[in-house]
């Protein structure tokens, strides 16, 4: 299940410092974006139907044995395509062109020349501007057809671009502020080159996920595990967006957490949201199963092993009483302590969070089955 009905942009990664900040001002762009791997596949790629294509810069050389490829069918999707840095440079050699090993490295605040009237990426720019280079390589020819848009005083192809083939790309780091004009190539890239409609932003992903899990769910009951955890929150707020009190969360105390991250939760977090809480306290249960071990590793398959089991015993004695009472009780009423620990409901309702880094699948997969309850992922 994707994030949302809108066909993404996807940033190829390169290894790059910057791709999630190129990811970032897509979204500032008014356009979905999504990070995938260099390894990616050209038949991968198409069945995400992108609306468009960013190769990232990345540390290495085209020249390096090993050095980051890209599937050469993803340029002959008819996709549009940027380039960046060594993203710029893949494309340059993929497509013909020459990539040469200079000895001749730009790094910092550059200057660069806008050729002509800087074509549908440079549009409206000056033609003097500073840009951010960090390249020891560089286009020295750009492939048939590619209008050259802009060079500095070492690098003849700064820039190239084929409307015919909507290719377009940049020797320079148009995502870093030190780009005087990067938003605006970014920008023209996507409205002005790709066609892509300024039409997204965060809450189109918040009102399609609730209404996706409002049609999973239905009627029936939703289990999430709190872990105290942004993740967790949020999916669990997107959850009880949806479901509202067919939503109860289950937070465990392990004995391990942060300090006052308990009453943070049960207190603070419950007031200032709505969902409702049940907390289970297992601190015996965890430090006893982690006395004596001091293996990192032990120790953390032992934690993960318990909190399962917590939270299953949790979610078994909730549903069973859920089956017995036709859910008709709240949760701070209903709360069923697992053998080995002891629940206490919280004291107003409280808005918790499914256990998973994943929050918006979290979101999708909570349990929704009313005899059945799902351990976070």
């Amino acid at each position: 299940m994707s994030d949302t009905v809108h066909r993404p942009v996807l940033v190829v990664d390169f290894g790059a410092q910057y791709a999630q900040l190129i990811a970032r001002r897509v979204r500032e762009a008014g356009v979905y974006s999504e990070i995938v791997p260099h390894t990616i596949t050209a038949a991968e790629v198409a069945e995400k139907d992108p609306a468009g294509i960013v190769l990232s810069g990345g540390p290495s050389s085209v020249y390096e044995p090993g050095s980051p490829s890209l599937d050469p069918g993803i340029l002959k999707l008819g996709v549009p395509v940027m380039g960046i840095c060594y993203g710029f440079q893949v494309m340059a050699q993929q497509l013909g062109g020459e990539v040469a090993r200079t000895g001749r490295r730009e790094y910092g605040a550059t200057a660069m020349t806008v050729h002509g009237d800087g074509g549908a990426l440079l549009a409206g720019q000056p033609e003097a501007q500073t840009t951010w280079m960090s390249h020891g390589d560089s286009v020295a020819r750009a492939p048939e057809g590619f209008a050259v848009l802009a060079s500095t005083a070492d690098t003849p192809v700064a820039a190239f671009a084929s409307d015919e083939m909507k290719m377009y790309g940049v020797q320079w780091h148009p995502e870093v502020k030190h780009s005087e004009y990067g938003q605006r190539v970014l920008e023209n890239f996507l409205h002005r080159a790709a066609g892509i409609p300024a039409d997204w932003n965060s809450g189109n992903v918040i009102a399609e996920q609730v209404a996706r899990i409002r049609e999973q769910v239905g009627s029936a009951r939703v289990i999430c595990g709190l872990s105290g955890g942004v993740d967790s929150a949020v999916a669990a707020a997107i959850v009880h967006e949806a479901v509202g009190d067919q939503l109860v969360c289950v937070f465990v105390d392990h004995g391990l957490l942060r300090a006052d991250e308990r009453r943070q939760v049960e207190e603070d977090y419950v007031a200032a949201t709505g969902i409702r809480l049940v907390t289970v306290d297992a601190r015996t249960q965890f430090l006893d199963a982690l006395a004596g071990v001091t293996d990192p590793e032990s120790k953390r398959k032992i934690i993960g092993r318990e909190f399962i089991r917590t939270f299953e015993q949790a979610a078994s004695s909730r549903c069973a009483h859920s089956s017995r009472t036709r859910c008709g009780r709240s949760a701070a009423s209903s709360a069923c302590p697992s053998r080995s620990s002891r629940a206490s409901p919280s004291r107003a309702p409280a808005w918790a969070s499914a256990s998973s880094a994943r929050s918006r699948r979290s979101a999708s997969t909570c349990c929704a089955r009313p005899t059945r309850s799902c351990a976070p992922s």
